[in-house]
């Protein structure tokens, strides 16, 4: 019956959107009130505000904090607040047609290798339970944007639509550098795909159209590039910012370093058990689960990233979570591929189940706030949203000036940065000096500050809830 159901809803394209178009609607609601967080206070809010007050085609951004990515989500942003107010649930409002986008697009790519509509739906569930896709649903950024495009022009390449390829790369790679690796990275994939499955590989790698598809994905970035370029004289990072150095070649040290924290990024959260399954699965199955379509997506899951992996392997950037999650969208896809082929009914039905609670339960991963997380990747932070609204509650009942009081990235910022709310005051950057402190284990900073803290202060309030807590301190007299 619920086969049926399903098979009803989503065999049909127009079904397929009403449904999805729900689900993304429901997902408004739900995160509407959750705060601009992580680096989206800069690439949405800042960026955003900046635009919103000086003209929605004054892409200029102040060289203090312009970070050299197209403006693009801050310009929708600030469109939509031009014409609905400036607003915090306005601004989740932006995400509902990228959201809507994702799931058909997502979806599409799994029904091309899955042809039961209600069996892909299975797929997709297991895929929307990654923990750091889970995250980037229920926040406003841009890396929606990027897997709506990722998978527009993904899809473009399996379906032979070459107009959907183009318009996928395009603006793929007008949301940020990473929407420019990541269209690079599928560049990568289809000259490799071409190499290994078609005896005419030369030929069609040097025709036109092939080439021109990529000229033209790449045409918007190109041209923002060259007028940021001619507008401030760099294109990335300007040459006297502090961050200049983090795209410096990393030591030999550094390179083995990222390679371990590569290997944790990707089996942070729950992944791991998803790798484990598919490993167990190569050994006992052998060689015979390797189909065409599985080396194909193989390929993709470690092509389509191979870009973004060079750069964060080589330079002294530290890697988020999220910059690898085309590899895992499509990694627990193959593995979701094994379990519907090679495995029996009951058997099928109760892995599916052990993967999937893997995965939600990867949310739950809290780390010791001496240990660094990727709080931006799970849902583990979604109680720090009220959290923060009741410290700075507590701060206004008890007469404690934001101005005078210390924060952390990403709260040291403006107020309403953060929340929209109109309060223009700004947190102070941290001294030890500072007479208060305004501090998260959502916040990542050094075990030398975070000891300095217990030290010299004392916690006059703390707000907890599910692991995560806000807490407000007093300089020691």
């Amino acid at each position: 019956m619920l086969r049926k159901i399903l098979y009803t809803i989503l065999a049909k394209p127009v079904n397929r959107l009403a449904f999805f178009s729900f689900l993304a609607v429901l997902l408004f609601f739900v995160s509407r009130n959750h705060l601009l967080f992580w680096d989206n206070v800069l690439f949405v809010s800042r960026m955003g505000n900046e635009i919103y007050n000086n003209g929605l085609f004054n892409w200029h951004i102040p060289q203090a904090f312009d970070p050299g990515h197209p403006p693009i989500i801050g310009f929708l942003s600030a469109f939509l607040w031009k014409i609905f107010g400036h607003k915090l649930w306005v601004t989740h409002l932006l995400m509902i047609p990228f959201t809507i986008g994702f799931f058909c697009q997502l979806f599409r790519f799994i029904n091309f290798y899955v042809k039961d509509a209600s069996i892909s739906f299975w797929a997709f569930v297991l895929i929307i339970a990654d923990p750091t896709l889970s995250a980037q649903l229920v926040l406003v950024n841009p890396e929606i944007l990027h897997f709506f495009f990722f998978f527009l022009a993904v899809n473009g390449i399996l379906y032979r639509k070459i107009s959907l390829k183009i318009t996928g790369l395009f603006f793929l790679s007008l949301v940020s550098f990473r929407g420019m690796m990541l269209a690079g990275g599928i560049f990568v994939f289809e000259v490799l795909h071409i190499l290994f499955y078609n005896k005419k590989a030369f030929k069609q790698l040097v025709d036109f159209r092939f080439i021109g598809s990529y000229l033209s994905g790449a045409a918007g970035a190109i041209s923002f590039l060259a007028w940021h370029y001619h507008s401030t004289g760099w294109i990335h990072t300007r040459p006297d910012s502090p961050f200049a150095k983090i795209w410096f070649v990393a030591s030999f040290d550094t390179i083995l370093r990222n390679i371990v924290v590569l290997a944790q990024r990707y089996a942070d959260f729950g992944r791991v058990f998803i790798y484990i399954f598919i490993l167990l699965s190569l050994f006992f199955v052998g060689k015979k689960i390797l189909t065409q379509e599985i080396k194909q997506l193989f390929l993709l899951a470690f092509s389509a990233v191979s870009v973004v992996i060079i750069t964060s392997i080589f330079s002294n950037n530290p890697m988020g979570h999220r910059y690898f999650l085309a590899s895992y969208i499509v990694l627990i896809f193959i593995a979701f591929l094994f379990l519907k082929t090679f495995y029996t009914r009951t058997r099928k039905k109760l892995m599916y189940l052990l993967l999937i609670v893997a995965l939600i339960t990867g949310n739950l991963w809290i780390y010791p706030p001496e240990i660094a997380q990727g709080w931006d990747a799970s849902l583990a932070h979604l109680p720090y949203h009220s959290l923060r609204q009741e410290a700075l509650q507590y701060m206004h009942d008890h007469e404690i000036d934001v101005r005078h009081t210390a924060s952390f990235f990403p709260n040291i910022t403006r107020v309403d940065y953060v929340d929209l709310g109109n309060d223009t005051r700004w947190f102070e950057n941290y001294n030890g000096h500072n007479d208060y402190i305004f501090y998260s284990n959502v916040y990542n900073i050094p075990d030398s500050v975070f000891d300095t803290i217990h030290k010299d202060y004392t916690a006059i309030k703390t707000f907890k809830s599910f692991g995560v807590y806000v807490t407000i301190y007093k300089k020691k007299n």
